[in-house]
């Protein structure tokens, strides 16, 4: 495969060169298998789950738009601005008579099933700081590490149908944090694996390695079982056998459960799905996408049970030349976003599922003299739908050129902690870190913004 050229200001390639390698699930590496690391690291941190029951939204699919997209050419166009700030696009106009830029030409057509909030307000303009920020709630600093919002969601909402609660497609944006002071085995189970790269996708770890038979694997756990049974009769850590027998029957469950398979791979979906998410899109590069079928796996996950699953998508850092990055990527994100949505309300699952589109920030008011747009946290743009959020409305609005909040300004804080309401957790609640020894709010301070809501 073709190696991507990279893209965006040395701070996002930096990013980027320096992902935090992706955690192996995993166990018994005499069998090959790879499914309990996720399950097995003893916990950091005396927390209780159970504290907070399910909100409307039962799921979330928080697609992220790591490097920045621009406000001025997506959510947020201003056609009566002048060249040096409008761009290079003109406008479509949604079905609910605001406007989009005509980039989102299908998502202009669903306008009526999400809430576009053009006023949010971030606090740095620092890809890896306000991705952290994005993530968590918290800016970084030397003193705490914050767990992200999947992990607390793992945490306090726990399992469902036996599948794990937090997914990242196809893997975690490694400066987004992970689980902080929680226990790491709330973090993501990352694929490590694309649904929309060339070639065949499978997951490996929902498999038995070629060549052990069902009978061979089952014998292994029997033997596996007997070494522990010696363990125990030797007086070994206790404590730490029960985890692990935790992680295992978790990892056993997953590795024979024909439902998990079927949630974690595209098999069955027809050719009609498919094209609704949008298939064929390619980058300048030629290398696929991929942002459909990420979306339309992240649908069968929460079909299935998945409670939150991470996608990332696409490359936005435009310094340069924000036109071409704006038609390298648009294109593919309108046609899977409005699939997604679509699908979902086909479903009868929209209502339950909450879809998050976010960005670490947006872009410059003004285009620079190389034809793009650097970093601007002032005020950019977001999309939720469904999930018990209001639908057809743009709430909030930056000013002429997009330079700042005009009204209604969402703080960041304020944006997440409405999105933890709808997953029925109050923010403002406190998580024990240290051993026990200090609560720390989910979200400090964070309100919810009731006008979003419906």
């Amino acid at each position: 495969m073709k190696t991507p050229a990279r893209t965006g200001c040395p701070g996002f390639q930096q990013m980027n060169l320096h992902r935090r390698e992706a955690m192996r699930i995993g166990f018994c590496g005499a069998l090959g298998l790879s499914l309990s690391d996720l399950l097995k690291h003893q916990a950091r941190a005396v927390v209780e789950p159970g504290f907070f029951k399910e909100g409307r939204a039962k799921s979330i699919i928080h697609l992220n738009l790591p490097g920045g997209m621009s406000q001025q050419e997506s959510w947020d166009p201003k056609p009566e601005a002048p060249t040096e700030y409008r761009g290079a696009f003109g406008v479509v106009k949604t079905n609910t008579g605001e406007i989009f830029s005509e980039n989102f030409v299908r998502l202009a057509k669903v306008a009526d099933k999400m809430t576009v909030v053009r006023s949010v307000v971030g606090k740095i303009p620092d890809h890896g700081q306000a991705t952290y920020h994005l993530f968590t709630g918290y800016t970084p600093t030397t003193v705490i590490d914050y767990p992200q919002m999947g992990a607390v969601v793992s945490h306090l909402l726990g399992t469902r149908k036996g599948l794990p609660p937090y997914v990242a497609v196809p893997s975690l944006n490694g400066f987004g944090g992970g689980t902080g002071f929680l226990s790491s085995k709330y973090a993501a189970f990352q694929l490590n694996a694309d649904p929309g790269a060339t070639g065949e996708f499978k997951v490996k770890d929902f498999s038995i390695p070629a060549g052990v038979s069902m009978e061979q694997f089952a014998r292994r756990k029997a033997g596996r079982d007997i070494v522990e049974k010696h363990l125990r009769a030797l007086d070994a850590d206790t404590d730490k056998l029960n985890t692990m027998d935790e992680f295992n029957r978790s990892a056993y469950s997953l590795l024979t459960s024909d439902e998990a398979r079927r949630a974690f791979s595209l098999e069955g979906e027809t050719d009609a799905t498919r094209e609704l998410y949008g298939r064929g899109y390619k980058h300048k590069n030629n290398q696929p996408t991929a942002v459909g079928e990420r979306l339309l796996l992240a649908r069968r996950m929460v079909e299935a049970g998945v409670r939150f699953v991470t996608v990332n998508y696409g490359s936005w850092d435009s310094h340069v030349g924000i036109k071409d990055t704006s038609l390298d990527h648009l294109p593919a994100l309108d046609h899977a976003v409005s699939g997604l949505i679509n699908d979902l309300e086909q479903r009868g699952l929209l209502d339950s599922t909450l879809v998050m589109i976010t960005s670490e920030f947006g872009r410059t008011p003004k285009i620079n003299k190389d034809n793009g747009r650097a970093h601007w946290a002032r005020v950019y743009s977001m999309m939720l739908a469904g999930g018990g959020v209001t639908r057809g409305q743009i709430y909030g609005a930056s000013d002429a050129t997009a330079a700042e909040p005009a009204r209604d300004e969402v703080l960041l804080e304020d944006f997440l902690a409405t999105v933890y309401h709808q997953l029925g957790i109050d923010s403002n609640e406190e998580l024990m870190a240290f051993g026990g020894t200090r609560p720390i709010e989910i979200i400090k301070d964070g309100k919810v913004v009731k006008g979003i809501i419906a």
